[in-house]
């Protein structure tokens, strides 16, 4: 069996809201459903992993709450390492409000960390022991950049390769580039951090070149529906998303998705390129659902995916 999943985030309760349309400035209007459910990007990237097969491990605060109950009911029903889950009592557990757009499936989302935002650099050290015995470690731009930086550095200081998806984007300090084995953001991502718009996969095989020259080991650019482009010293291709046609009905988390079933295909001992596509495959299933960590597909769905 291989090594667990060390994976550094946050756990918000989504407020999920379906609409026609977006509202305009200032506009009140009905929408057409409401549901609550688990999501946060580090938590739902450990859901993805850990239905993928990975044994995982995830590290936040959450608030000791209603919310926070269900981060730990949702973590022992997926059977997710919850060690280095601190409960906060003076703290509310985080929320994000997402607003989908029911005929495009676009969607915007607004993030408050809450008791997530506590966390301290010095955190990372007490969950060394945990990170260390680990295939991969993974972390979000969610938590303060100077946690997920620790985070970077404990694991490479234990030989533990790293996986950073840089979302939601923002300027990072030069050394994280070089602390990343595996850079992940999507074209938006790419296009912000890269200073260069990322639209085709010819821009993102010039940003994933800013990336490398900064000190990333290597690239992996998601790009929706034109697949992901994958780039390093050896490798510079672009791999094709799966068409999954009419049945997709929601993007949100699919990033997530990919992220997780990424890490744990890179864990299993499977090629760059064998990874990507498991990741690709896992996305590609979970866009066919609502939510986003209840989205999460299963080993066996995906492994089917790819054998089509």
């Amino acid at each position: 069996m291989s090594k667990p999943i060390s994976i550094l985030g946050i756990f918000v309760a989504d407020l999920t809201f379906r609409t026609d349309r977006m509202p305009l400035k200032g506009e009140t209007f009905i929408g057409n459903s409401f549901k609550l459910g688990p999501g946060g990007k580090g938590s739902n990237q450990a859901v993805a992993a850990r239905r993928a097969g990975a044994d995982t491990i995830f590290i936040t605060k959450i608030g000791k709450d209603t919310f926070g109950e269900m981060a730990m009911k949702l973590y022992a029903d997926e059977g997710i390492n919850a060690e280095y889950v601190w409960e906060l009592p003076e703290m509310a557990t985080g929320a994000a409000s997402i607003v989908v757009n029911e005929e495009s499936s676009d969607n915007v989302i607004i993030v408050v960390p809450g008791a997530a935002d506590a966390m301290v650099p010095e955190d990372l050290n007490v969950a060394e022991a945990g990170i260390a015995k680990c295939a991969y470690f993974m972390a979000s731009l969610e938590v303060p950049i100077p946690v997920m930086q620790r985070g970077l550095e404990v694991a490479k200081r234990n030989g533990v390769p790293t996986i950073l998806n840089p979302a939601p984007a923002a300027i990072l300090p030069d050394e994280v580039y070089g602390l990343t084995d595996y850079f992940t953001p999507n074209e938006t991502e790419a296009a912000m951090l890269a200073g260069i718009p990322v639209e085709t996969v010819a821009d993102a095989q010039k940003a994933a070149q800013i990336f490398l020259q900064r000190g990333v080991k290597t690239a992996v650019i998601t790009l929706g529906e034109l697949g992901v482009y994958v780039c390093n010293s050896e490798i510079d291709q672009h791999i094709p998303a799966f068409d999954m046609g009419d049945k997709v009905i929601e993007t949100t988390g699919a990033g997530d998705a990919f992220n997780g079933g990424f890490a744990h295909a890179l864990a299993e001992g499977m090629s760059l390129l064998e990874a990507v596509r498991f990741g690709s495959a896992t996305a590609a299933i979970s866009v066919t659902r609502l939510g986003t960590a209840p989205s999460m597909p299963f080993n066996n769905e995906i492994l089917e995916l790819l054998q089509k």
